[in-house]
C-alpha cells in the first residue's frame, strides 16, 4: 500500500471530548471518526486493524469446530417476549416499530434468534452437538456512551452459541471455547487473564470473562499470584476469618459523635481502627427494609447481596424509608435495639467481630464495645457480602489475593436450559422423550479489542500495536524520494521484495518532511520502520527502527527482507 493511494488523515491534537487514551489516539491516528454520541465510522486505517482481529477470531473459531452464519440485526419482539427478556432487558434494548406498528428491537445479542433457527431444524440427539457463530454489528442503547469504542452504542461482536444433548457435552464445548479464547488473545499479542464471573443479564450457570490487563480497565480482578485462581471482584469470594470471635470486653456504651456520619470520621473521632467499626446499610427488598452489616473498611458487593434470600432486586432505602423504619437519619444506623421484623444480614467478617462500634440509631451518637449475643441477637443471615481486598486469603487456599485492572473483551457462559426451556428448543433423546437442549454462548467484542490493545500499548508518540493487528507490519519512509533517483530505485525494489514475501508493508511516498512521516508512522502504531536515504545507500545500508526501540539499527541493504522476516517471526 502507498500512502498516496490510501486514506490517511492524522491529527496533531485529540478533540477535547476524548478522555481515555485509546479514544484520543484512535481519533488522532484517524482510525475512527465520530458520527453521533456513541456512534463511529471505522476509517480505512482502523478497518484494517479490525479486519485483522476478525481474521484471527474467525480462524480459531473455525478450528474449534464452530460453523459461521449471519443472523438479522433487527429482531421481532415476539421472540424476546417468548424468552421473557422483552421487559427484563431494560432501556439498553433499542425498541423500534415498523410501518405496520409491529414491535422489533435492534439486537444487542442473539440468543432468541439462534434458538428460533435451531428449533426449526434440529430434532434428534443424533444431530447434536452443534456450534454456530457470527461476526456482526450489535446495538446497545448505553445511557452514557463514553471512552470511544470502549463503551459505544454500536459495536462489532463475535457471538457463538452451542447446543447439546446433556450437560457433560456442554462442559466439553465450554472447555474447548475457553482454550480457544486463550489462543485468540495469545495470537492477538495481548496480555490477558481469564476470570470466573457473574452471568448477569445473559443468565445461566457458570461463566468466565477474558480481560486485557490495563491500568485504565473498568473492572477489578482478584487473582492469586501463586495459583491459577482469578475472578472478577463481583464474584471473588471473601472467606470468613480464620480466627474465632474474641471474648467480649467492657460493657456497651453510648458515645457522642456529632456530625460524624461515616465510619472513617467515627474511627478518627474515637481513636479506634477503622476495621473495628461496622456500617449498617439499609436496603429495600420489595416493601421490606433489610439491614446489611459490613466492616467499616469494606465495600458492599451488590452482586453478592442480590443473590441472598429475598434480596434479588433490592435497592437502597430512601431517607424517608429509613426514618419510618428506624426513626433515624442515615449516618447513625446500627443493628442494636431494632424491631425484630427487620432482617439483619451480616458479612462474614462482621459476624466474627467483638467490641465493635456501630450507629446508635440516634442522630449524633454511636455505640462502642458492641457484641453479638450480649447486646444484640446473632445476625439472621451470615454471608459473603463484600468485595475482596488485597491480602485476603485466596479461595483455593493457595495464598493471598492481589488486585489488578482489566478491560473485558470476551465472555463465555453455560446457559444450560435458560433459553431452550422457555423457547421450547427441544430434541428427542435416545428413549424417544423430548428434552430441552443444553446451551452455551460465547462472545468477543471485536471493536473493543482494538481499544483495549491501545490501552495496553502506547507511549508519548502514539499507538504501539502488537504486530498481529497493526494496520501495517512495516513502514518504508524514504528521504528525498521525489528528488533522488537512487532512493526511488532502492525503495521500489525493497517495496516489491517485501510484498512478494507476504509482508504487509506501507510505502510513505508523500512529499513530506522526514519528521512528519516518522511521526505519522509512530502515531498509527506500525511496529517496524525502514528509512531509505542516499547517505546510507552509498554504504549499502538501510536504517531500521522498531516501534519500541530507542536506537536505530543499520542493516545491510541486501539482507533487509530476511532481517524483517526474522523480526516478524516468519
Amino acid at each position: 500500500m502507498r500512502t498516496s493511494a490510501f486514506y490517511l488523515a492524522t491529527l496533531k491534537e485529540a478533540p477535547s471530548e476524548a478522555e481515555l487514551i485509546s479514544h484520543k489516539l484512535m481519533l488522532r491516528a484517524g482510525l475512527i471518526k465520530p458520527l453521533a454520541r456513541g456512534l463511529y465510522s471505522w476509517m480505512p486505517l482502523g478497518l484494517r486493524v479490525l479486519r485483522k482481529v476478525e481474521r484471527i477470531v474467525r480462524e480459531e473459531m473455525n478450528a474449534a469446530g464452530a460453523v459461521e452464519l449471519l443472523m438479522p440485526a433487527v429482531q421481532p419482539a415476539e421472540l424476546w417476549q417468548e424468552s421473557g427478556r422483552w421487559q427484563k432487558y431494560g432501556p439498553e434494548l433499542l425498541r423500534i416499530r415498523d410501518r405496520h406498528q409491529r414491535d422489533y428491537c435492534f439486537g444487542p445479542t442473539h440468543e432468541e434468534v439462534v434458538c428460533d433457527a435451531v428449533r426449526r431444524d434440529l430434532k434428534s440427539y443424533r444431530q447434536l452437538p452443534v456450534s454456530l457463530y457470527q461476526i456482526q454489528t450489535k446495538f446497545r442503547d448505553e445511557i452514557r456512551p463514553r471512552f470511544g469504542v470502549m463503551r459505544a452504542r454500536e459495536f462489532l461482536m463475535k457471538d457463538a452459541y452451542s447446543f447439546h444433548a446433556d450437560a457433560a457435552c456442554l462442559q466439553r464445548t465450554y472447555d474447548t471455547m475457553h482454550r480457544t479464547y486463550g489462543r485468540i488473545f495469545e495470537r492477538l499479542g495481548l496480555r490477558f487473564r481469564a476470570v470466573a464471573a457473574d452471568t448477569g443479564q445473559i443468565g445461566g450457570s457458570g461463566s468466565h470473562e477474558f480481560h486485557v490487563l490495563a491500568d485504565s480497565g473498568e473492572d477489578a480482578i482478584a487473582f492469586c499470584p501463586s495459583s491459577d485462581y482469578a475472578a472478577n471482584v463481583e464474584l471473588a469470594e471473601a472467606l470468613a476469618p480464620s480466627l474465632p470471635r474474641s471474648t467480649a470486653g467492657g460493657p456497651m456504651r453510648k458515645v457522642a459523635t456529632p456530625g460524624s456520619k461515616t465510619c472513617e470520621a467515627v474511627a478518627d473521632l474515637l481513636g479506634v481502627p477503622l476495621e473495628r467499626t461496622v456500617k449498617a446499610i439499609a436496603v429495600m427488598a420489595g416493601a421490606r427494609l433489610h439491614l446489611l452489616l459490613l466492616r467499616g473498611d469494606h465495600k458492599l458487593n451488590e452482586v453478592k447481596a442480590s443473590k441472598l434470600p429475598g434480596c434479588a432486586e433490592f435497592r437502597f432505602a430512601s431517607d424517608d424509608e429509613i426514618a419510618h423504619a428506624l426513626g433515624c437519619e442515615p449516618g447513625y444506623l446500627g443493628p442494636v435495639g431494632i424491631d425484630a421484623s427487620i432482617p439483619v444480614l451480616a458479612d462474614r467478617s462482621v459476624a466474627a467481630m467483638a467490641d465493635f462500634v456501630c450507629g446508635a440509631n440516634e442522630a449524633g451518637f454511636h455505640l462502642a464495645d458492641v457484641n453479638f449475643g450480649r447486646d444484640l441477637p446473632e445476625p439472621g443471615i451470615v454471608a459473603d457480602l463484600r468485595n475482596v481486598v488485597p491480602g485476603d486469603a485466596s479461595p483455593d487456599g493457595a495464598g493471598s489475593l492481589e488486585l489488578c485492572r482489566g478491560i473485558e473483551v470476551g465472555h463465555i457462559f453455560q446457559l444450560r436450559t435458560r433459553y431452550s426451556q422457555s423457547m421450547k428448543v427441544e430434541f428427542i433423546d435416545e428413549a424417544g422423550v423430548p428434552r430441552p437442549m443444553e446451551m452455551g454462548c460465547y462472545g468477543i467484542g471485536i471493536t473493543r479489542i482494538v481499544g483495549a490493545a491501545i490501552e495496553q500499548g502506547f507511549d508519548e508518540r502514539g499507538i504501539v500495536f502488537p504486530a498481529a493487528i497493526a494496520p501495517f507490519e512495516v513502514a518504508l519512509t524514504p528521504i528525498g524520494l521525489h528528488k533522488s533517483e537512487l532512493v526511488r530505485a532502492a525503495v521500489e525494489t525493497l517495496y516489491a521484495s517485501l510484498q512478494s514475501a507476504g509482508i504487509d508493508v506501507v510505502l510513505d511516498d508523500r512529499d513530506e518532511r522526514p519528521g512528519a512521516m516518522f511521526a505519522d508512522m509512530e502515531l498509527i502504531g506500525v511496529p517496524h520502520r525502514i528509512v531509505i536515504g542516499e547517505r546510507a545507500l552509498e554504504r549499502g545500508e538501510y536504517e531500521y527502527k522498531g516501534r519500541r526501540d530507542e536506537q536505530l539499527t543499520m542493516i545491510a541493504r541486501d539482507s533487509a527482507a530476511a532481517f524483517l522476516m526474522a523480526r516478524l517471526g516468519r
